[in-house]
This record gives structure tokens, sequence and C-alpha cells, in this order.
């Protein structure tokens, strides 16, 4: 919805710094006086903080990193502080507790404010998410042929291979390609190749993170009000109607006639959504505002962790030459198969220590407390506290890594190589994203057809890889970029 009039957001704007002052001045045990902060931690000072850290975030996460390695600090947002832990053995702590003690599903609620930027709904009944972890993964061997056919297309639309050098904005038209690909086994052809559709999808994955974000600057008694004027997920949904709506029709009518089973079924998220959905979740705007949250995580992190691969090949071309390489012999052996994807060992490295050395956001792991929460070292968070594992410094820390500022691309191909190491350091083991071996091949297959297919490089006003973009706790890469490519000599 569009913007009112500037005095709307200014009364919104004082009315959320009186209901902060409020807050300080009855401190509570959300106040975590135990645990140091980095900036100031004073009442009315530390808002002075908060807002330094929306954009210096890096700086304070590194700063607290060197005072407190080993233990734990806190950080200042608007409305609370935030626990940050970098002892290994307290990460492990937040790894074992139960969804009952520090929940992430929670955590992800509360970050992207998923009441207002995608409806109650996806909030209070996350059905979806055992589906992609079932489902989704179990059935990758059997769609790779479609995820391969799509991407590859995909690139031939938005990129056409020419004999000469061609200028790409890459963000943009990665998101394009990430879109199409995941589409392809969110809802089939012909929705999927659809440029309305794309449309919509990428629009709402980049409102729902700007919307997300601006929300949580005000207090919880105002969001709704501030939703109203950022907001609008009936105009979404209907949107996706028009294109989804028949597709839901006659699946439905086709369950109702035949059961379970019919020549020429789809095997695609939205059939298993509509499968196991329920009540008021079988009606087609419901479908339609599920399908809209799966592009959401779909899309999201896939396009900002290829773009950071794209931006390194293109500043480093030599290093398309092993890839080709690695990419033709697995080829030549498994032919375009999820089972050629786990062999590419380079590809692989390049797409993880690019997440390394990238990670799109200064911590992971973040957490809700449900209830009270005491780590082994003492560190209390109260009910209603948030925590995280302090990933991008841990990431760059020599301790854990070689040169950990210095890009090697085969870092992890390497580690693979060592006796027993094999599986461990593969993509797929870096997250606990319910789509993340989906997402782990899909990138997998993107860059193998990148290298096979185009050369890249910067465009000479680029003398390296553009800075990354940050706000808080996010990062993403510039999405002005733009990169060279040719058909491949």
């Amino acid at each position: 919805m569009s913007s009112d009039p500037p005095s709307v957001i200014y009364t919104l704007l004082a009315l959320g710094a009186a209901v902060y002052f409020v807050n300080w001045f009855w401190p509570s045990k959300h106040s975590l006086p135990g645990i140091p902060a980095i900036g100031p931690s004073a009442p009315l000072l530390s808002y002075y903080g908060a807002l330094k850290f929306i954009y210096q975030g890096r700086e304070m996460m590194q700063e607290g990193y060197n005072r407190y390695k080993g233990s734990v600090f806190k950080l200042p947002q608007l409305f609370r502080w935030h626990v940050i832990v970098t002892a290994p053995k307290l990460v492990d702590e937040i790894r074992r507790a139960g969804d009952d003690e520090l929940n992430f599903l929670d955590a992800a609620i509360d970050g992207l404010q998923t009441d207002y930027t995608m409806g109650t709904a996806i909030s209070n009944n996350p059905y979806h998410v055992p589906i992609i972890r079932s489902q989704l993964t179990r059935n990758l061997s059997t769609l790779f042929s479609d995820i391969r056919d799509e991407l590859s297309t995909a690139f031939k639309d938005f990129i056409p291979p020419t004999d000469e050098w061609t200028k790409v904005t890459a963000l943009p038209t990665v998101m394009q390609i990430v879109c199409r690909t995941s589409n392809r086994i969110f809802v089939g052809q012909p929705v999927c190749r659809d440029p309305d559709y794309a449309n919509l999808n990428i629009t709402y994955t980049v409102d729902v993170v700007k919307a997300g974000l601006t929300i949580k600057m005000f207090p919880r008694l105002l969001r709704p009000l501030v939703a109203l004027f950022l907001t609008n997920i009936s105009a979404n949904i209907n949107r996706g109607i028009k294109h989804l709506g028949p597709i839901i029709k006659e699946r439905f009518e086709k369950m109702a006639e035949y059961g379970d089973d019919w020549e020429g079924k789809p095997n695609d998220m939205l059939m298993w959504i509509m499968e196991v959905a329920e009540g008021e979740e079988r009606e087609i705007p419901a479908l339609v505002q599920r399908i809209l949250a799966i592009n959401f995580a779909a899309i999201h992190t896939s396009s900002m962790s290829f773009a950071h691969a794209l931006y390194h090949l293109a500043q480093n071309p030599e290093y398309a030459l092993p890839l080709r390489q690695e990419v033709e012999s697995v080829v030549a052996e498994e032919g375009w198969t999820k089972n050629a994807m786990q062999k590419m060992r380079k590809v692989d490295s390049f797409l993880r220590e690019c997440q390394r050395y990238h990670s799109l956001g200064l911590v992971s792991m973040t957490r809700r407390a449900v209830k009270d929460f005491q780590f082994s070292d003492g560190t209390f968070i109260p009910a209603g506290g948030f925590v995280s594992a302090a990933t991008m410094t841990i990431h760059h820390d020599n301790e854990y890594y070689s040169d950990p500022d210095l890009f090697d691309p085969w870092r992890f191909a390497d580690l693979r190589e060592e006796e027993g190491e094999g599986l461990k350091h593969q993509m797929v083991s870096t997250s606990l994203d319910p789509g993340r071996f989906f997402a782990a091949n899909e990138l997998k297959g993107m860059l193998a057809h990148l290298v096979m297919t185009y050369d890249v490089k910067l465009p000479p006003e680029h003398e390296r890889v553009p800075n990354t973009l940050s706000f808080e706790f996010n990062h993403m890469p510039n999405p002005s970029v733009e990169i060279l490519f040719r058909k491949r000599r």
C-alpha cells in the first residue's frame, strides 16, 4: 500500500519514541544486566547504539567478538538486546536446545514480521515446512531433470549466449533464474515461465524483506498500524489467484473424481500441499498465500548466494577452467543428475567458500527463548529474549580457517579429500534450512551450467568484488552490479 502524508509517519515515530523511553525507565530482566554490551548501555544512550548498529553492525559485531571471544556479549537493537554467542560449546548448546526452549521458527517470525508481511496463517500453521523436508528432499533425484531443463532454459532466455560481451545486472537476473527454476518444481509449466507470475514472486520477496525490517523498528503496539502502510497481502494473493486459481480448482476436481492418484497427476509442491491441507487451508486464497511464502524462502537466500558466486567468478575468470574440467568429467560419467551434483567437489567448494566469505548475515542459529534459558556458563536468557551464534566473525577467524580473509575457492574440496572428511564439508552441512538440499542442488546446477556455457568477467570499472550492503544483522550483494557475459570460447 502506498505511503500516506509524512505527518502520519512522524506521528508514528513520535509514538514509537515515547514507548521506547517508557521501556527504559521501567527496566526488566530483558535488559540483560549480567551480559557485557557493545555500544552505550545506559538508558537513552543505548538508543544511539541501536541506531549505530543499523548501519555499522559488522564493525560492532567484530568489536564484540574481539573483546569477548569464547564468551557472550549483547548488541543493541531497537526495543531490545540481542545476545551473541561466540564459544563453540555454547553454540552447540543452542543447536541442541529443544524447540520448547530456544525456538527457530519464533525467531524467524519475528525477524520477518510474518504476521504482517505474509499473514498469520503462515506464522500459526507452518505445515509446509515438513513437506519441504520430506517430499521435496525425497523427490530431488526424480525432479532433477526438470530443474536442469528449467535453469538452462532460463539462462538462455535472460542471458542469451552471444559472441560479444553483454552487460547483465547480476542480482535481478539471478532472481529471475532462481524463480523460474524453483517454480518448475513448485507449480510446474507453463505458470513457472509466466513473466507476471515471476514478477509477483520476486516483488513479494523483496517487499517482505523491506517491510519486515521496517516494521521491526517500531514498538509492538504500533506495528499493526505501520503494516497498513507497508504491506498489502490481499493484493498479492489476488494477483496469485489469477495464475494459480484455475489450476488449483482443476486439481481439486480430479482429486474428488479419482482419489489419491490419476494419470498425469503433477508431482510438485502445489500438489503436495493440496494433499495435506485441512479446513480453511484448502481454500484457493490460502494455498496461493502458502506458495508465495514458499517462494520467498526459495528465492531470497539462493539468489544472494549465487550472486556472490557470480561476482567472484567474474573477478577471477581463471577459476572457470578447473570448474569446467570437473563438470565435464562428472557429467560424462553421471549425466546431468542429482548424483552428479554430489560428485562435483570443486563446484560445491566454490559455492561454500562464497557462503563462508560472504555470510548472508552477521549471525546464524537465531533463536527466541520460549521460556527462561540458562547456558552451562551461567548466561541467562529470559523468556522472549533472542540469541544467535557469531557466524561472520567465526568465518573470518584464523583459529578456525587458515588465511580466513583470503577467498580460496578449493578450500572445502581440499578438506573433503582428507581421510574420513568426504561428506562433512559439503554445502548442505552448513544450514538448518528445511529446503537446503533443494537449494544446494539448484545452486550447483546453476554454477555447473554457467561455467559450461559462458565466459564471465567484471566490467573495467569494477576493480574488485563489490562490498555487500548491510542493515543490522543483514547483508546482501550489491543489487546494481553488472557482469559481462559471452558465449564460452
